[in-house]
């Protein structure tokens, strides 16, 4: 792409990518100097959802919805609850970049979970696709010490890039329905309501005695990857269409690995960079398949 030609949205898509792939590295930073991780996931989401509640408000003047989809974002927000629990137990337990790799794996997920629910019908593309991410996560199991260590990190890295997956096939049905605003706010709300409760213990004997560090990557963990990536992706999509964005999307993996790296000090071994490359490949093919969804409502 010419320089020339870089828009204001293809901004906004690269953005939203750079802040997603960061928040990885933040988290581990975060939960590996002082803070308890279901308290930070639990302080985290609130001050997320409070955000969103008055950008939506704001925006929309409401978050009314019919009695019938109700049952849908309870559904999603009990994924997202989960979905919560696995990513910071996963950056607790092993390192960002594993980490970051294992969620490149999310979009041959949502395929799997599409086509279980009838959302899409898969050819042979797709499962030699879902086949090379498949191998190119054991190399990076392997290569990190999964079958030993690090096996319990590396299944809940797993776990959240399903549980992600899973959201995202929820909430579908609804985003041709509401604005993504509203679904996002109210799935926040009442996933934060479990966490909150899950997390209480940590979170009241959480210390709160950190260094100025701490409090600018606590900010941006909020307002980054939380709040800022809804506005920005939502808004991209609705001028470009999801399928231009989804090329931003694909190079998440690699932009998240790159910051652990360099941030961190954290280190990948062979096998990790050949599963890495492998899970990418199933990306690319994976993507290369998929009709573009439609875009949300608005």
């Amino acid at each position: 792409m010419r320089w020339s030609r870089v828009s204001p949205v293809d901004l906004m898509l690269l953005g939203t990518v750079l802040l997603w792939a960061l928040n990885a590295t933040v988290t581990r930073y975060i939960v590996t100097h002082g803070f308890h991780p279901l308290a930070y996931a639990t302080i985290r989401y609130g001050a997320a959802t409070a955000l969103f509640w008055a950008f939506t408000y704001g925006r929309e003047g409401g978050f009314r919805i019919a009695r019938r989809d109700v049952r849908l974002v309870l559904i999603a927000a009990s994924i997202i609850y989960a979905n919560q629990l696995c990513f910071v137990y996963s950056i607790d337990k092993t390192s960002a970049a594993t980490v970051t790799l294992f969620l490149g794996t999310t979009t041959i997920f949502i395929g799997l979970m599409a086509g279980l629910v009838g959302l899409e019908r898969h050819g042979r593309r797709f499962w030699g696709a879902a086949l090379v991410s498949l191998v190119g996560v054991a190399f990076v199991a392997s290569g990190s010490g999964g079958y030993s260590g690090r096996v319990f990190g590396n299944a809940l890295a797993i776990g959240t890039a399903a549980t992600w997956a899973g959201y995202s096939v929820a909430v579908t049905p609804l985003m041709r329905r509401y604005s993504p605003f509203r679904i996002s706010a109210l799935v926040l709300l009442f996933g934060w309501v479990p966490l909150a409760i899950t997390g209480f213990h940590q979170t009241a004997s959480q210390s709160f005695d950190f260094g100025p560090l701490m409090w600018v990557c606590f900010a941006y963990a909020v307002i980054g990857p939380l709040f800022l990536t809804n506005i920005l992706w939502f808004t991209a999509i609705g001028r470009v269409g999801p399928s231009r964005a989804s090329l931003f999307s694909n190079v998440q993996p690699l932009f998240g690995v790159f910051f652990a790296l360099v941030l961190l000090g954290e280190s990948l071994s062979v096998w990790e960079v050949v599963g890495g490359v492998l899970i990418l490949c199933g990306i690319l093919v994976e993507r290369s398949r998929r009709p573009p969804p439609e875009p949300p409502g608005d």
